[in-house]
């Protein structure tokens, strides 16, 4: 093996575990430890940044920042990466279009003849479900909401609500909920000191305030998306009884339609909305176990009246 090809293994070994000791990486090798620290060191003269311990529990490991290390992936992987990126350049966060248009066109660069064949085939008969006119999310807006999730520090930023009112708002973030449709932010608000979810392309200008907090039983972000979105602005609100424990109907039913509150272990609440009884009878019709119509009373009556014109035909 040359020294340029021990290089690249060295580094792809070092990519797929937090740390390795020098005697296994000596192994994997098949070259002697005192080799391992020189391959170490030119690593580091090229500016990959590798830590090292000594002692028990020590080894190598690489480190945070300096240059990127080659991805070395393999043919599954590259090809998942390309999908990917191609997805990415019709996204709705602006600014990642153009950068997922420049990665893939560096890493087609250095795929496989054999493997750009399957991106393109790929790209080429996949084609996605118009979804109408999304709202475009700021780039630059994520990226800091997403920081201060992770960092738990709180933010402040302008927000203007469905109804064109703007307002500044001082909250902690807690989560990003990505609906497939919309971005939201899960963020206790301070000044009202409640759970609120807020969406990503009504806020501008935010700011990290360098305050940290700690969230002692937070909420489930996602449930409280689906309650906003799913219930929170529609005028009916169905509650139907079903004969399943929730864990079974949170796996059947999505969600961005379907709300489910246990009830016991062997039943639970299904919630679903609209603002008037058509779509709430089809999404009753759809429900696949025993279930009660527990609300609203209208919703029985239509219920009953399709399934008799159902007999009737």
């Amino acid at each position: 093996m040359d020294t340029a090809t021990r290089l690249l293994r060295l580094l792809s070994l070092l990519q797929s575990r937090p740390q390795w000791d020098g005697a296994e990486l000596a192994t994997r090798l098949d070259i002697t430890p005192r080799t391992v620290r020189r391959d170490v060191a030119r690593l580091r003269s090229l500016g990959y940044p590798i830590d090292a311990e000594a002692g028990i529990g020590g080894g190598y490991r690489l480190g945070p920042g300096g240059r990127l290390p080659p991805l070395l992936l393999e043919d599954e992987e590259a090809v998942a990466v390309a999908v990917g990126l191609r997805a990415a350049t019709t996204a709705t966060v602006s600014g990642v279009e153009e950068a997922a248009a420049s990665a893939l066109a560096k890493l087609n660069q250095v795929l496989p003849a054999r493997l750009r064949e399957q991106v393109s085939a790929i790209g080429a008969q996949v084609t996605a479900l118009p979804q109408g006119e999304l709202p475009t999310i700021d780039g630059e807006v994520l990226t800091i909401l997403a920081a201060a999730c992770r960092d738990t520090e709180g933010l402040r930023f302008a927000y203007r609500t469905h109804d064109g009112t703007d307002s500044a708002r001082s909250v902690e973030p807690l989560r990003i909920v990505h609906t497939g449709r919309r971005w939201y932010l899960v963020a206790r608000d301070r000044d009202r000191d409640a759970w609120r979810t807020f969406r990503v392309d009504r806020i501008t200008h935010p700011e990290r305030t360098g305050i940290r907090h700690h969230f002692d039983n937070p909420p489930d972000p996602v449930a409280l998306v689906a309650e906003g979105t799913n219930i929170a602005p529609w005028q009916l609100v169905a509650r139907v009884r079903v004969q399943v424990d929730a864990e079974t109907a949170r796996k059947a039913l999505p969600p961005s339609e379907v709300i489910v509150d246990p009830i016991d272990a062997h039943s639970c609440e299904l919630r679903f909305a609209a603002n008037d009884l058509s779509p709430l009878t089809f999404q009753t019709t759809r429900i696949p176990w025993p279930f009660e119509i527990l609300d609203p009373p209208e919703l029985r009556t239509a219920v009953h009246a399709l399934a008799h014109r159902l007999l009737n035909a």
